[in-house]
């Protein structure tokens, strides 16, 4: 029998607190009550076949005190004149918000509500936008409004997050609730505070006018001839993204790789310098333009985000080649394949033919299902032949 009963109403109304619309009318003074909710009743047949059932039916329908039951009559030949629900109505917010146990959470929304209008009345259209996500935020919300009124008066400071000084409030808190701010902020601030060409939580402190900490580069001189300070020994140096672009060691080879431990191992090489990489992050080595005379030798995982990486530098540099990344030296150390958990399966553009044919394996699974060669298994032995192959091809050329 598929009559609505009390529990089909309970789950219309709470559709309405769960879509937002309850809170949203709250905001904009539009009342979605009073409301017929969808109802369906017993049809004569049913009636006669179930009357006891229908009498039950109709007692709980008449318990439940927030809504409004209409009642129709109707004549039954068996049991005579009778009235059976008609319709179901919630009259107000009031009688829905009770139904489903919700006055407190609507209380503290609204108490939300008017502060937000008494201190920043430009995010109530915000407010009307995403109700639920700023209830589910009532605990961080003077924070939040305490940020968005620092702002106000200090639009584009030009300091480092960590230095921005409004009591309660740290800057871990700041970086964690970007997301949100960034909607507040640019509801609330002035067009000419903002810097519409940076997007996204990554690009918060370029958008609002922040200090962004700088961009380092960490290298290691693997020719002593070239040592930036000679006679100290093993040298492991970060620069800023400026200074790296200045600098210039006449080296005439570069090497990338990903993992921390092969960067610090890397065997010594003629002429050469290595940099620790920074996964899809090369943009600042763009800067510098000398690396644009170096031959350039990427070293990074052989699976689908390696060959990936790999594209994404050749946007900066079409002439970097692969290292240690081509099908030999996958078989070679198949016991150590690992499981790629995300393989992306975008198309690549700027690998050469082995490259795209080993990726398109890999993205395509015909060698195992997301199979993954991480650097750090091969071997050092492997590492010092593929460079010695690198050695003959200097000597052969005369370089």
């Amino acid at each position: 029998m598929n009559w609505t009963k009390p529990v089909d109403l309970h789950a219309q109304v709470r559709k309405l607190w769960a879509r937002g619309d309850i809170l949203v009318s709250l905001v904009t003074g539009e009342s979605l009550f009073p409301r017929r909710l969808l109802f369906k009743s017993p049809t004569s047949a049913e009636l006669a076949a179930h009357f006891d059932a229908v009498r039950d039916w109709i007692s709980a329908l008449q318990a439940m005190t927030c809504c409004r039951v209409e009642m129709r009559a109707f004549k039954h030949r068996v049991f005579g004149a009778n009235t059976i629900p008609h319709a179901v109505w919630i009259d107000s917010v009031e009688d829905a918000l009770k139904l489903i146990g919700r006055q407190r959470e609507a209380d503290r929304f609204m108490a939300l509500v008017g502060l937000t209008r008494a201190r920043h009345p430009e995010l109530s259209d915000w407010l009307a936008r995403k109700p639920l996500r700023a209830l589910a935020l009532m605990e961080e919300w003077e924070r939040l409004l305490a940020i968005v009124a620092w702002l106000k008066t200090h639009p584009r400071p030009g300091i480092y997050l960590r230095q921005v000084d409004i009591p309660g409030v740290h800057s871990k808190f700041i970086e964690h609730h970007r997301g949100v701010l960034c909607e507040l902020l640019d509801s609330a601030l002035p067009s000419e505070a903002i810097d519409a060409t940076a997007s996204g939580v990554t690009q918060f402190a370029r958008r609002y006018g922040f200090r962004e900490k700088p961009a380092c580069v960490r290298f290691r001189v693997l020719d002593s001839a070239h040592a930036l300070l000679p006679e100290t020994g093993e040298q492991d140096i970060s620069l800023d993204a400026g200074s790296f672009s200045r600098l210039d060691l006449n080296v005439t080879r570069i090497f990338i790789t990903e993992n921390e431990i092969n960067y610090l191992a890397f065997p010594a090489m003629q002429d050469s310098l290595i940099i620790f990489g920074a996964g899809y992050g090369f943009e600042m080595l763009g800067r510098a333009a000398w690396l644009a005379r170096c031959r350039i030798h990427y070293w990074g995982d052989i699976d689908t985000h390696g060959f990936a990486i790999l594209d994404q530098i050749r946007s900066q540099f079409a002439h970097v080649e692969s290292f240690l990344m081509n099908r030999e030296t996958l078989l070679a150390f198949k016991p150590y394949w690992g499981v790629e958990t995300r393989p992306t399966l975008r198309n690549l553009t700027r690998l050469g033919p082995e490259e795209q044919t080993l990726y398109d394996d890999l993205r395509d699974n015909r060698l195992g299902k997301n199979i993954r060669l991480e650097q750090e298994h091969i071997g050092f032995i492997w590492v010092e032949s593929a460079l010695a192959a690198l050695r003959d091809g200097l000597k052969a050329t005369g370089q």
